[in-house]
């Protein structure tokens, strides 16, 4: 780091202002990574750092209003594409120079690539979280990632099996890879905390009824129209269980058609995209997930902090989190209706079942809380601009 920037650090010290980072990411719509910034940002020290963030797609801005709520400064710098993020480098740079930027924190690739750039331009260290596993992305994705990934100077990933894939693929030491797991709020998200709707009054569930859930963006990996045929099928055998899908996406068309042709109109609600997922939770028993790969979900997190069972597929970070048969249940990623049997015995098994609420709300709080998570965020920021 130069001498300019190191002398404006202890100056920021003595005079105890808040350190200006800068998050990029892609987009702010309501994707896990984004939706993980107003609520980090609300957990953050605001005396010691004051939070920046700039995306590219203008069209994907529903986190925008959460984060100026929590006092960020958001910009969108317009791209139309991929490669047009990349042109936007020097905006990026204009922008940490302007805003005295003294950390660069990047999310997903094409963003990391955009912020490793920004960063050699002005000389600010840059760090880069990891969501996904790199045998997922796009060959050009991966390629273009791994050319500018040593132009960086730390590494977060989301889970082990993250940082297993970061390892195998790059196989480099440096930059260092450090888990961080997403976490929750979980004071924030809890059983407790008064909810201003009764879902399962509006939509008409008996208040007995065992409710299962999921909420998500509607993509592929996480296959949807599976988790409508498993709905079916524990239907069919439990006719007192209701299932309620929050979300919206690209694949809703095929996702709606699936339902129609299941008949699952009785017993399956689409609830559409919320901005406020407690009451849905409040109204959930379990939380289903059937998906091919994974991360560490947000929703999962939050889901099992306010009492939700998981039943999922072992993708991803997720077996990092449910212990099979203690606080919630695991099936193989590659038979995801194996999730049939093992939730219909558990159903008849009420004691077992309110066993497993109390387990994954004490896993969050122990292991995965949004308190943890931001006092090792804050940890990493402190070590890198101190450099």
């Amino acid at each position: 780091m130069d001498t300019l920037n190191k002398t404006y650090i202890r100056q920021l010290y003595q005079e105890k202002e808040p350190i200006p980072v800068l998050h990029i990411i892609k987009s702010l719509g309501r994707g896990g990574a984004e939706m993980l910034l107003p609520e980090t940002l609300r957990q953050h020290d605001k005396q010691q750092f004051k939070f920046h963030y700039i995306y590219f797609l203008p069209w994907k801005n529903q986190m925008v209003p959460a984060i100026e709520r929590e006092g960020g400064m958001v910009t969108c710098i317009s791209a139309k594409n991929n490669a047009s993020i990349l042109l936007a480098v020097r905006k990026i740079a204009a922008y940490v120079r302007t805003h005295n930027i003294q950390l660069i924190h990047c999310h997903l690739p094409w963003a990391g690539m955009a912020g490793r750039l920004a960063g050699r331009l002005t000389g600010v260290p840059v760090v880069y979280t990891e969501h996904n596993k790199w045998e997922r992305y796009h060959k050009l994705t991966y390629y273009m990632n791994k050319l500018s990934f040593s132009s960086q100077q730390k590494v977060i990933a989301v889970s082990e099996e993250v940082a297993n894939s970061i390892k195998t693929n790059y196989r480099k030491a440096k930059p260092p890879v450090q888990v961080v797991a997403n976490g929750a709020d979980t004071a924030k998200y809890a059983r407790t905390q008064t909810v201003d709707r009764d879902i399962r009054k509006e939509l008409n569930i008996p208040e007995k009824a065992t409710v299962i859930g999921i909420t998500c963006v509607f993509r592929a990996q996480k296959r949807l129209t599976t988790w409508l045929e498993i709905a079916r099928a524990l239907h069919t055998k439990h006719p007192d269980t209701y299932f309620i899908i929050v979300g919206d996406g690209p694949l809703r068309d095929e996702i709606h058609a699936k339902a129609k042709t299941l008949a699952t109109d009785q017993f399956v609600f689409f609830a559409g995209l919320q901005a406020e997922t407690r009451p849905y939770f409040t109204a959930m028993d379990l939380f289903m997930m059937s998906s091919e790969f994974e991360g560490l979900p947000i929703a999962l997190l939050e889901a099992m902090s306010m009492n939700c069972v998981p039943a999922c597929t072992a993708a991803g970070g997720i077996p990092e989190v449910i212990e099979d048969g203690v606080n919630g249940l695991l099936v193989p990623v590659n038979e995801p209706m194996q999730l049939v049997e093992r939730l219909s015995r558990l159903l008849q098994q009420p004691n077992q079942l309110a066993q497993m609420k109390q387990a994954a709300r004490e896993t969050v709080i122990n292991s995965f809380s949004m308190k943890k998570m931001v006092a090792e965020l804050e940890t990493i920021y402190n070590d890198l601009i101190k450099k």
